[in-house]
């Protein structure tokens, strides 16, 4: 998926450069390469933290297929990722799916789909945080450091994320980045030296209880129903929410319509490698039978009671203490994805006013502000009316998200679909739209088995309504104010980067 047919004749940074000089409305600093804008996605998805909670959900479904499950998933992410890589070579705007499906559907679906994108970034913040809290409060009981935490010890650290992540977001993005890909590296390289250790005593025969490497983990049991198996598929595809995190710095990156894609690409390429390795390795590190299912499905951190069992209980707290800077990065990418977003919705809706102020460094300041004070109100909500514990945000923020998260890719989807084969923007192969096709399917799919059957009690009965309630109220606000419509079409039409070019149809 070469960006050449994207570009326009003259150099992309040449184009850029020029766009950048005209005066038009307030601009956030282009300072990012490549190896920044993956470092946001490779946050958002936090493939470190990810590859320790998500997996055992898939178990009950498909036994001891987990490792099929994301490699299914993987399949059905480079799916999406295609999208996003196609959008990004013709559009780069700090508004991610908002600019994209703006400028394809028409402004309302963008801000539908903006709004949507906010919204999960803000849920994910308050998930991410939380598990900061967790994690962070057991590192230091389980070391000693602080032997007898309050009750209300996992809420101090996250807001003490919540207000690190703050300054990070305001102080300078670059700086941000930076530590969102060292942060993330390095736990990522203790899982994968971690799961060395478990696959060279697999092998050997030297692992404990017995277990030995098999590939009868990529098989499913007997008996198992084809939705049951798509329901373990449905976890393995959340895991990769996030990696179109970086469309969010298309007007911060050097060269937007090279790097922005390569960054996409390359993170779904590399979580897709690394969810199906590793969870291959920690389902046979607990056994591929029943009593290995078992105990894989129940365990609180798969990769940490993998290193205890296989190396030496210290290496369990390194792996809580990675978790919980992962979940750090993650937050951190939460808050700069929804500080952008905020940003160019309120550039396009009510000119340099309000959130779309730029601070002297360069980022949107007040736009990071609103959204790390709307992920800290989210919590104060969760803990005051509804007596809520660290874990249970941890649930409701990541559930309502993805919930809403779904719905902007389908959004995002059928724009590329228009762009790409219906307005014939791009010279793309028309046999290539049986990608976002397949990728519809998949995503339609996975919204049906989140929300049929219906939760009829319980915090899931209000996953959906929640979700909707907040993508109804962006719908409200653009029928009630068609002016401010009108003018979010106009900037989004006339912004560089989103007026139809003829040169870009290659």
């Amino acid at each position: 998926m070469s960006d050449s047919s994207a570009r326009p004749h003259s150099s992309s940074g040449s184009s850029v450069a020029a766009a950048d000089a005209a005066p038009r409305e307030p601009r956030l600093r282009r300072t990012l390469n490549v190896w920044q804008a993956v470092g946001l996605s490779m946050a958002l998805m936090a493939p470190s933290m990810a590859v320790n909670i998500n997996p055992q959900a898939a178990a009950p479904s498909v036994g001891r297929a987990v490792p099929l499950t994301f490699l299914i998933a993987a399949v059905g992410v480079l799916l999406v990722a295609y999208v996003f890589v196609r959008l990004c070579q013709y559009f780069h705007h700090s508004g991610s799916v908002y600019a994209f499906v703006g400028a394809t559907l028409g402004p309302r679906f963008g801000v539908v789909a903006g709004w949507g994108l906010v919204g999960t970034y803000l849920c994910y913040g308050v998930t991410t945080s939380s598990v900061v809290g967790i994690f962070g409060t057991s590192f230091l009981q389980r070391t000693g450091v602080w032997p007898h935490p309050p009750v209300d010890a996992p809420f101090l650290l996250t807001g003490c994320v919540l207000v690190l992540a703050w300054w990070l977001t305001v102080a300078s993005v670059r700086r941000g980045t930076n530590v969102l890909l060292t942060v993330e590296g390095a736990t990522v390289a203790l899982i994968l030296a971690i799961s060395a250790v478990v696959l060279v005593r697999l092998v050997a025969g030297d692992a404990p209880a017995g277990h030995r490497f098999t590939l009868s983990v990529f098989t499913v049991p007997p008996g198992t129903a084809p939705s049951a198996l798509f329901l373990g598929v449905v976890f393995g595809f959340l895991s990769f929410a996030g990696f179109e995190a970086a469309a969010t710095l298309g007007e911060e990156a050097n060269e937007p319509r090279r790097d922005i894609p390569r960054a996409i690409l390359g993170t779904t390429l590399f979580g897709g490698v690394f969810f199906v390795v590793v969870t291959g390795i920690e389902m046979m590190g607990f056994g591929a039978n029943t009593a290995g299912v078992t105990a894989f499905g129940s365990s609180a951190s798969l990769i940490g009671d993998l290193g205890g069992a296989y190396l030496s209980p210290w290496v369990g707290d390194a792996v809580t203490l990675g978790a919980t800077v992962s979940a750090f990065g993650c937050c951190l990418a939460c808050t700069v994805g929804s500080a952008r977003l905020l940003f160019a919705l309120g550039r396009d809706s009510f000119g340099d006013r309000g959130l779309a102020r730029v601070s002297r460094a360069g980022t949107p300041a007040r736009a990071a502000t609103a959204a790390s004070l709307a992920m800290a109100l989210a919590l104060g909500i969760c803990v005051v009316a509804f007596s809520a514990v660290p874990e249970d945000t941890f649930v409701w923020g990541g559930t309502v998200g993805t919930l809403i998260l779904l719905v902007a890719y389908v959004l995002t989807t059928l724009g590329a679909i228009r762009l790409l084969f219906v307005q014939r923007r791009m010279s793309v192969p028309m046999w290539q739209v049986v990608i976002p096709l397949a990728a519809l399917a998949l995503l339609g799919y996975t919204v049906y088995r989140n929300v049929v059957p219906y939760p009829a009690s319980g915090p899931g009965h209000w996953f959906p309504i929640v979700a909707g309630g907040w993508l109804a109220a962006a719908a409200v606000a653009v029928c009630a104010a068609p002016a401010t419509a009108r003018r979010v079409g106009r900037h989004l039409t006339d912004a560089e980067g989103l007026r139809g070019d003829p040169d870009r149809s290659g």
